[in-house]
């Protein structure tokens, strides 16, 4: 029987591999939790800059066979060519996450690339961000109580409740408030509706004529619908497009449940009008008991 190969990793230590808001709120996180950080970014100076005070040093090849936990924090296709690179690297033992926000084109990719090594990627997905984007907004705190969907490989349920444990424990400096087991199907089927549909409702929101005079006339109302209309074009792209069906899918419903609602106005319907906003409220409060 084959031994085992031997372990590489020093206990607790992190890389990052990209330092955008999300890679650059990990690396803040386990950083003001004391565990060793190092990160890898396309632009170089960002690295610099969180090296005054964010992280212990560059993702040099000759550091990634020492990190327990590598966070793949990009684009989806720079996280997987990153993975297809530096596989070889990567200590025996040690777990890969991502934190894209897709999971089906991402995870069969990277499972099949882990399927040859020693080493475990398992699909994540914090569910925390902002409008904003770039190591200048990431923070510490950005994953407090939040909740981080997983989508763990195919492996017996005692090997995948020790992946899933030793995970916990080295994300612990994030804070976050709950783990949701999912496959990526599911999840790519629930973001479509939760996330990606609200950057398109948005984005599109605000390319009335009325937006360039609504100041004086908005509140919490508007600015609640428009707060993701700011959005990092080239990245949302990728994603939207690497969960096209769903995502069509959804805007597909809206499209025709707007419709519904025109029909309405336009007919001064009051009664089917009154009709359809009492079923959007029943809706709502059945979805929020659940």
């Amino acid at each position: 029987m084959a031994q085992p190969a031997q372990q590489t990793f020093t206990p607790g230590r992190v890389g990052v591999v990209g330092l955008g808001l999300m890679g650059g709120s990990f690396a803040k996180a386990e950083h003001a939790g004391g565990r060793e950080v190092y990160a890898w970014n396309r632009t170089h100076s960002t690295v610099e800059l969180a090296e005054i005070e964010t992280i212990d040093g560059e993702l040099t090849n000759d550091v990634i066979p020492t990190c327990e936990l590598i966070i793949l924090a990009g684009y989806p296709q720079v996280s997987i060519d990153w993975l297809e690179k530096m596989a070889d690297l990567i200590s025996p033992g040690a777990i890969v996450i991502d934190t894209v926000g897709v999971k089906r084109v991402i995870c069969s990719h990277c499972f099949k690339i882990a399927e040859k090594y020693e080493w475990t990627f398992v699909g994540c997905h914090p569910m925390a961000g902002t409008q904003y984007s770039g190591f200048a907004h990431s923070r510490a705190n950005m994953f407090h109580g939040a909740p981080m969907v997983v989508v763990p490989p195919k492996m017996d349920d005692f090997e995948r409740l020790d992946v899933l444990e030793r995970l916990k424990k080295l994300l612990e400096p994030c804070g976050f408030g709950s783990f949701t087991l999912a496959t990526a199907a599911f999840h790519d089927e629930q973001i479509a509706y939760t996330s990606q549909l609200a950057h398109v409702v948005s984005n599109a929101y605000v390319k009335s004529p009325a937006a360039q005079s609504h100041k004086g006339f908005s509140a919490g109302s508007y600015k609640d619908l428009t707060r993701v209309a700011r959005l990092n074009a080239p990245m949302w792209t990728e994603l939207f497009l690497d969960n096209a069906d769903n995502l069509s899918h959804e805007i597909g419903i809206l499209i025709d449940n707007l419709q519904a609602y025109k029909d309405a106005i336009d007919q001064r319907d009051a009664k089917r009008l009154e009709e359809l906003l009492a079923e959007g409220d029943r809706l709502k409060k059945e979805a929020e008991r659940r």
